[in-house]
């Protein structure tokens, strides 16, 4: 007859700890909170910008029609964010200039504008890159240069501040901005005076930092 066999007793395992009320709540809040929350975008920006002066209009720029003139300018710029769409890659900003020109004349200028970013595009993996433009803005200048007077020497210190932008960052280092300016004094087509001069216009290289 076989020893009876014996039937080893289960181990005890210690019991459970609950979680406590503190991390209940961690991972409730991290739940209900929306995607990137805890990585928003930063707002403030501040930089700084140089370039030359062109005898032509953006739009003769862009059609290689510009001849560059003895006059420089140098700027500080300053942006703020106040908007941005849920479903597109589109925001507002308002961006302010303070800049000084040197060369044929030297003179101080002032402008700020309300301005669009368009970042939609598709190598945005690779280098980020956007659009920003400002059609409508405010530029004052200390005087009025020698090369936006009319044929009677007319002119205003008081003008529109037009500027377009195409901007380049690194996907790792987005707070970090470079930037192709074109920098715009202008009448809106003589709606502001009808002095028949242009207005000035710089090309310019710029770099910003997000905060």
């Amino acid at each position: 007859m076989e020893p009876a066999r014996t039937v080893a007793a289960p181990p005890v395992l210690p019991p459970r700890r609950r979680a406590g009320p503190w991390l209940t709540l961690v991972l409730a809040t991290g739940l209900l909170l929306p995607a990137g929350a805890c990585c928003e975008e930063k707002d403030w920006s501040l930089g700084f910008y140089g370039g030359q002066y062109y005898d032509s209009e953006p739009a003769g720029f862009s059609q290689g029609r510009a001849n560059y003139l003895h006059q420089y300018i140098v700027a500080l710029t300053a942006s703020k964010t106040i908007w941005r769409a849920q479903e597109w890659p589109l925001s507002l900003e308002v961006d302010g200039m303070v800049g000084h020109q040197f060369g044929t004349a030297t003179l101080q200028e002032f402008a700020i504008a309300p301005v669009l970013r368009w970042s939609g595009f598709p190598w945005n993996g690779v280098l980020p890159t956007s659009i920003r433009a400002g059609p409508l803005g405010y530029s004052y200048t200390t005087i009025v240069s020698p090369l936006e007077r009319s044929e009677k020497g007319e002119g205003s210190r008081h003008l529109n501040f037009l500027m377009i932008e195409l901007t380049f960052s690194s996907p790792r280092a987005r707070e970090h901005e470079v930037f192709l300016r074109l920098h715009h004094r202008c009448t809106i087509y003589d709606l502001l005076n009808n002095y028949g001069a242009n207005g000035q216009d710089f090309f310019a290289i710029g770099y910003r930092r997000f905060y």
